[in-house]
Order: C-alpha cells, then sequence, then structure tokens
C-alpha cells in the first residue's frame, strides 16, 4: 500500500532530523519540523510503527527502519530529481525550487522519475549540490566538510549548502558564491569565529561562523 502524502513528510522529517540514523528523532522535534502538534505526531508514529517504516519506543526517540529508510531515499530522490529540472531545464533559480519541489516530491510514479533521471543525463547531484539518490534510495558516499572545519590558506571547493532556505540562498547570490565556488580560508577571528576568505581568487570577505558551518566543501 502507497503511503499517503503526510506519511512521505514524516517520514522525511524523521530522516533529516536523525541525520541519516546518526542519532534519534523526538516527539517534540518532529512537531517542530513538521509545523504540528506533539499528540499528532504521536498518532502518526503508531500508524508508522504499525507498517513498520520506524522503530519507535515511548520515551527513546525515533528512527527508521530498513524499509522507511529506503522510503526516504526514494522521496528525497524525487524532491533532487524535480529541483535539478526546474533549474536546468525550466530556468528556475536555485532559491526558487524548494517549495515547488515539496509538493512535486509525492508524485508517486517511479517510472516518471527515471524518465527524468534519464532525460537529464542521470545527474549526480541537485543545484544545491546534494547527492541524488539512486532508484533503490541509496544515497552514494560523499566526502565533504563544513567550511568553518576546512584547513586554513588551502583551496577548497563548494559542493553543497547546508542551509537552503529562500534567505540563504540569496545571500549567497549577493556574495557571488555558488556550487564550484574556489574558497581560501584566509584568517579565522577567534573572537566570534568568522573568517575572512577570498572567493575565486578574487574577492576577500568576513563570512560568519552560521554561514562558514552552512558551506560544504571538499
Amino acid at each position: 500500500m502507497k503511503p499517503t502524502t503526510a506519511e512521505e513528510n514524516y517520514i522525511k522529517a524523521i530522516f533529516h532530523l536523525t541525520k541519516n540514523e546518526k542519532e534519534a528523532a523526538n516527539t517534540n522535534a518532529i512537531a517542530a519540523e513538521l509545523q504540528t502538534a506533539a499528540a499528532t505526531v504521536t498518532d502518526m508514529l503508531k500508524k508508522l510503527a504499525d507498517k513498520k517504516l520506524i522503530k519507535y519506543e515511548r520515551y527513546k526517540g525515533v528512527t527508521l527502519s530498513k524499509s522507511g529508510l529506503q522510503l526516504a531515499g526514494k522521496i528525497v530522490r524525487k524532491h533532487r530529481m524535480w529541483e535539478t529540472l526546474l533549474v536546468e531545464k525550466l530556468n528556475f533559480k536555485w532559491d526558487e525550487v524548494h517549495e515547488i519541489a515539496e509538493q512535486l516530491e509525492h508524485i508517486q510514479s517511479d517510472e516518471l522519475i527515471n524518465r527524468i533521471d534519464k532525460f537529464l543525463g542521470f545527474p549526480k547531484n541537485d543545484p544545491h549540490g546534494d547527492p541524488i539518490p539512486d532508484e533503490d534510495g541509496n544515497f552514494p558516499p560523499t566526502r565533504s566538510q563544513p567550511l568553518n572545519a576546512a584547513s586554513t590558506n588551502d583551496l577548497h571547493t563548494v559542493v553543497s549548502v547546508g542551509d537552503q532556505s529562500v534567505s540563504f540562498l540569496q545571500m549567497l547570490n549577493k556574495l557571488k558564491i555558488q556550487i564550484g565556488s574556489k574558497i581560501k580560508i584566509v584568517e579565522r577571528h577567534d573572537f566570534d569565529g568568522s573568517i575572512q576568505v577570498k572567493i575565486n581568487n578574487v574577492n576577500f570577505l568576513n563570512i560568519s561562523e552560521q554561514v562558514a558551518k552552512n558551506l560544504i566543501v571538499k
């Protein structure tokens, strides 16, 4: 039986909150993520547990089961494939596609997504640099780190962004930072964690620790 849109939203929220099973998600965190009441979350978690999509013990938090992880991967695949199509073929900007893809990701046809995949030339990453899972929902291995953890004086390439909010992406546009930008850390400021960087060997900028945490490089 196909999951409902609401069930898919819960699965994706738990996936993001558990950071691919590195930690459990609690009811309040899920409620905040989905902007709903904790009692509503509890009811849905019982349904998802009955479908064996999650592992749920009251007061101990929630993680996804093997089948739940696979479903999450497929939902994320659809979302990122739609974002790629919107940017590459329909000329949307990278800060315009998230909400549209949130609606389109619930289309159930795997064949449609596979044909879009072929049409796009089997892309490995979406417009924000995130890896696109394969048709079975498996994620490719990645080797990257946030800019604030990267070494000083070495040249790093932006491969994805941790924060994909419209405001953050628009700020990166103004700073002329995008996927593929070359960044060199020139100096770190202990007082507030900000860093001075050189972008594409041209522009010197001071960026906050929060910005640096959300620029993923390798």
